[in-house]
């Protein structure tokens, strides 16, 4: 198992995801809301350790 470079730049509610490779994918997070560019996927956290989601293959 090798070692892997991963950083996230968080700029208000935009975050930036970098791997080795360079930019990797951006998300969005407002309040319990979040969407993701490269899953394509709403996540709302729930209470607890709970949340949704919801994938773009099933919108």
């Amino acid at each position: 198992m090798g070692l892997v470079f991963r950083s996230r730049k968080k700029i208000g509610p935009l975050v930036l995801n970098f791997t080795e490779n360079g930019f990797s994918s951006w998300s969005l997070k407002v309040g319990r809301w979040s969407w993701n560019s490269r899953t394509r996927a709403h996540r709302v956290d729930l209470p607890g350790p709970l949340s949704w989601k919801q994938d773009r293959s099933r919108s």
